[in-house]
């Protein structure tokens, strides 16, 4: 199949794209490299471009006779999302709207939506794991724009033909086995790589935001994936899309490990104690967000490799060991 993936040069983009080559699909990053690296993409395979361009949008659709679109190009943090609602809406819901438009101008009917698990409303206290039918509460603008953004794709299915698949993973985490690809944000934001950068020796402690959650700890719980699974899932599901098909996969392990765990266990893969300070809590989280997967485990064969956080904070130590200042 041909390609197109949108931010793919960013952590996750770019895993799905150099897993679809892999496995015999013809893709190409398009990225504005405004968070994404040209070093996470195979050689020739990058278009840096804008999602709100749509003539460039439409010569490529047409030029490398794209037959669909792998979105990712979106802003992900949720507590900057709440300082800067006016950024994330403009980014992750307009200039996809472009996105869209030019696709359906093209003539481009099959898509795969990267959405998140926070457009889900938190766990109860007796609920296991969220399910695809879960009621729904995006609680920051982040997660707003993102479930803005699912709505949206579904009207364009019903009204133009337009096929999809939307993936509501959870925390994407990890690197590859060789440490040569991994998490660089900059800002960074996510736990793993935070946590990571004080046995570096590149931050003094590392900041929990909030210990008073309704958890065994207090502290937020949430289901880690190795960013390759993730990929493993977008690959299945991509090859699955028809044109009119709607679809809802969430992508996780079904395991929630809490802040703290985390903590502990990265300890023990770098062999030295991190310091915590406890902050107030952060604006847009939730307590609890665990996955159900039954659905994508049934339907499209797919199972985790790597499902023992302590496996998967040693593939990223390795990765930030021997990149401490990323790519």
């Amino acid at each position: 199949m041909k390609i197109l993936a949108t931010g793919g040069a960013g952590y996750v983009g770019s895993t799905v794209v150099r897993t679809l080559l892999q496995r015999g699909h013809e893709v190409y990053a398009y990225d504005n490299l405004c968070k994404g690296y040209k070093e996470s993409v195979p050689a020739g395979r990058l278009i840096i471009g804008d999602i709100n361009d749509y003539h460039k949008l439409c010569t490529v659709f047409k030029e490398k006779q794209i037959e669909a679109v792998m979105h990712f190009a979106s802003y992900i943090a949720v507590g900057e999302s709440c300082e800067k609602p006016r950024e994330y809406y403009d980014n992750n819901i307009a200039a996809s709207l472009n996105l869209l438009d030019a696709m359906m101008d093209c003539g481009v009917k099959k898509m795969l939506f990267s959405s998140t698990a926070a457009v889900f409303a938190p766990l109860g206290d007796n609920d296991p794991a969220l399910t695809e039918d879960s009621p729904k509460a995006p609680d920051s603008p982040y997660a707003f724009s993102k479930f803005a953004l699912e709505r949206i794709i579904d009207h364009y299915s019903k009204a133009y033909g337009l096929g999809f698949t939307i993936l509501r993973y959870f925390n994407a985490c990890g690197a590859d086995n060789d440490g040569c690809f991994g998490e660089a944000h900059d800002p960074e934001t996510h736990l793993i790589p935070l946590v990571l950068q004080v046995p570096l020796g590149q931050r003094e402690f590392i900041g929990v935001f909030g210990s008073d959650y309704p958890t065994p700890d207090g502290t937020c719980v949430r289901d880690y994936i190795h960013v390759e699974d993730l990929a493993d899932a977008h690959v299945r599901a991509i090859e699955a899309v028809e044109p009119a098909k709607a679809d809802y996969f969430n992508i996780g392990t079904g395991n929630g490990n809490s802040v703290l765990e985390v903590i502990k266990a990265a300890e023990e893969v770098c062999g030295c104690k991190i310091p915590v300070k406890f902050l107030p809590r952060r604006s847009g989280d939730t307590s609890r967000l665990v996955a159900g997967a039954d659905k994508l485990r049934k339907q499209l064969g797919w199972t985790p490799k790597h499902t023992d956080i302590k496996e998967i904070i040693a593939t990223a130590w390795k990765w930030h060991k021997a990149h401490p200042k990323g790519y």
